[in-house]
């Protein structure tokens, strides 16, 4: 289910402007996925889900991830594990801290 490059590398959406109008059925799959949302040049929270397009629209409702500005997203059945992933590669380039919006989570 994921796109991969020719080389096997997942391939992301660009990333999009972090909108409802964005998160609907013709740019976001109800499938599973990992996202990423930042603002500032700064990822604020990683996240996956089931359905990566409701999982987007409840993030939203969060005071501390709709504060972010872009989104980008990959459709996979491996969600939770690119996930886990992405975060251990995240703490590993910033010091083992955490996105702003996951600190307390």
């Amino acid at each position: 289910m994921n796109k991969k490059d020719e080389k096997g590398t997942n391939i992301w959406s660009e990333w999009l402007d972090f909108n409802l109008s964005n998160i609907t059925a013709a740019v976001v799959a109800d499938k599973p996925g990992v996202f990423k949302v930042h603002a500032n040049m700064k990822i604020l929270y990683i996240g996956s889900g089931t359905n990566l397009q409701q999982s987007l629209k409840d993030s939203l409702s969060d005071p501390c991830i709709s504060k972010a500005r872009r989104f980008s997203f990959l459709v996979t059945d491996n969600a939770e594990q690119i996930k886990d992933q992405i975060v251990r590669e995240y703490l590993d380039s910033h010091g083992g801290k955490l996105p702003s919006c996951m600190e307390n989570n």
